[in-house]
């Protein structure tokens, strides 16, 4: 129904790309030409975003010479949303013809080599969430036992390395954990987190990227570093919502130009 719905506002357009717009990162969405906006809230079973900095809209239009479709805010576990609901976008991009997934994410950076406002490469991850794909198999997406092996694609990250050369921009790379939320980490769990591998920590982005491969799209996956996470118990480390979205806000420009090279050159 979702899926209709969407194809009903928009005249039938295939999009190429789908984009998720993390926490902050909805700038993005001001560069997409020839719009269509669909606010979920009229999208018939969509849940409402009600994060920080998510307005809640599916734009479809042109980037980078392609027509894309792109989530402006996404849904969370954290709001309590079950997991079908948390990647239902996912799902009905997918349903239109979607093949590539672009994921973006407002993180922190328990590697300390990372600063706020570096682009990050999510090049593999680790889920503390439920798995989307517990219950009955839809066949009609993809399997019932998922390989994960190379969930973001490696000739996108190859792609993405290239078109930031030419912008003269640094990109790291990066494995991004991903926990429930909505509270920030505690310190501990943070020298834990770096201990088993983690570079940057969220609250999304995996469970989309899950279901994108269940149903075969190819996933490129980007995180900004808006805070760096606490290792210590001190009073001055606290964590904020609003300076984290001001910080992906600085950072949305240069995540926009690269996202749009990278389209461009599908």
């Amino acid at each position: 129904m979702a899926a209709d719905y969407v194809r009903q506002q928009t005249g039938g357009i295939i999009p190429e790309a789908g984009i998720v717009l993390g926490s902050g990162l909805g700038r993005l969405a001001d560069q997409i030409q020839n719009p269509v906006v669909i606010p979920y809230k009229d999208i018939p079973g969509f849940p409402v975003s009600t994060a920080i900095g998510h307005k809640g809209n599916f734009i479809i239009g042109q980037l980078g010479g392609k027509d894309v479709i792109a989530m402006q805010g996404r849904f969370h576990y954290y709001e309590g949303y079950p997991m079908e609901l948390v990647t239902i976008g996912v799902r009905t991009m997918s349903v239109l013809g979607t093949k590539v997934l672009f994921v973006s994410n407002a993180a922190g950076a328990c590697n300390p080599g990372f600063q706020m406002g570096d682009l990050v490469i999510i090049r593999d991850h680790i889920s503390l969430f439920p798995n989307p794909l517990i219950g009955p198999n839809m066949d009609d997406f993809g399997p019932r036992f998922l390989d994960m092996t190379c969930a973001y694609d490696l000739g996108l990250q190859e792609i993405a390395e290239k078109c930031a050369e030419e912008m003269g921009i640094l990109l790291r790379k990066g494995v991004y954990l991903g926990s429930t939320g909505p509270t920030y980490e505690t310190p501990a769990e943070v020298r834990f987190y770096r201990q088993v591998g983690a570079d940057l920590l969220g609250m999304s982005t995996i469970p989309e990227v899950i279901v994108a491969r269940h149903c075969g799209m190819r996933v490129f996956g980007m995180s900004v570093v808006t805070n760096c996470a606490n290792t210590d118990n001190t009073p001055h480390n606290l964590n904020d919502g609003d300076d984290v979205v001001a910080q992906a806000d600085a950072a949305a420009l240069k995540m926009t130009e690269l996202f749009s090279r990278i389209i461009s050159a599908l």
